[in-house]
């Protein structure tokens, strides 16, 4: 489905090398502010084909990370390469990234518009970026609909007339509009029902396979980390910690993090 290509499969299409995001903080004392390092020292890559599985607890990094990998937060320092180059913070580079990197967030409720019917929320981002006519944006909305598994009557109905789980197919339904290269899902779950957090996670899975999609799953529970991911990184106080293949590094952990996170009463996925 995807016409965005590189010259070598194999070449990471997003890299971050000894990336630092650093906060101010009113914490410091009278004359000096204080300093959160978000992100501290990170190197990371994603290439297509592959999903990579950030995990840690709430607070150590993850969620800016992903704001550094999609272009929303310029790092305090290091280097952030978009195939290859390094990433420019101009409207040309952002609209370019936006095609080739998008996001499926935490909460469809909020993140899909209220006042929208499905079929405009799909068709909005085809419009943004002047793709196609009208007949095949139209086309585009009806296969995107297909491909996560929705009925076609989906598309008139407003996002509070279907369920969380429906709510975030249509998200990732418009995640994949612009055929992106890469998906980062930023706990595309955790606001889920139990009942239905497998069937997107298997959907993701799916649509990874089929597509030949890169994906940064994202998410504070390593037992749903290990299932849909190829390579895990663990984060802890803004540092990745470990990484590897994910069975390996869930069969054989070395960092005394990581056997504290296989160590805690692991949650249903």
């Amino acid at each position: 489905m995807s016409q965005n290509s590189i010259p070598n499969a194999d070449a990471p299409i997003m890299e971050l090398r000894d990336v630092h995001v650093t906060h101010k903080t009113r914490t410091g004392g009278l004359f000096k502010q204080g300093e959160v390092r978000a992100v501290d020292g990170v190197d990371f890559t994603v290439t297509r084909g592959e999903t990579v599985g950030i995990v840690g607890e709430s607070g150590c990094g993850k969620s800016t990370l992903a704001r550094v990998l999609v272009g929303l937060q310029r790092p305090t320092s290091g280097e952030v390469l978009f195939r290859g180059a390094p990433l420019k913070y101009n409207e040309r580079a952002r609209r370019e990234l936006g095609r080739s990197v998008s996001v499926v967030f935490q909460d469809p409720a909020t993140a899909l518009n209220p006042r929208m019917i499905v079929r405009e929320q799909l068709l909005d981002p085809l419009k943004v970026h002047g793709i196609g006519t009208p007949e095949e944006r139209e086309d585009r909305v009806r296969k995107l609909l297909q491909l996560v598994g929705l009925p076609l009557s989906a598309l008139d109905v407003l996002p509070r007339q279907i369920s969380g789980g429906q709510r975030q197919r249509v998200a990732i339904a418009r995640a994949l509009a612009l055929e992106p290269d890469i998906v980062i899902a930023d706990e595309p779950t955790s606001a889920l029902d139990v009942s239905v957090r497998a069937q997107v996670l298997n959907l993701l899975t799916d649509l990874k396979d089929q597509l030949g999609l890169g994906m940064v799953f994202i998410s504070h529970d390593i037992m749903t980390v290990r299932y849909v991911s190829d390579r895990m990184a663990v984060m802890n106080a803004g540092k990745i910690v470990e990484t590897g293949p994910a069975d390996e590094l869930f069969n054989n952990p070395q960092h005394p993090y990581t056997r504290t996170l296989l160590g805690a009463v692991p949650s249903l996925v």
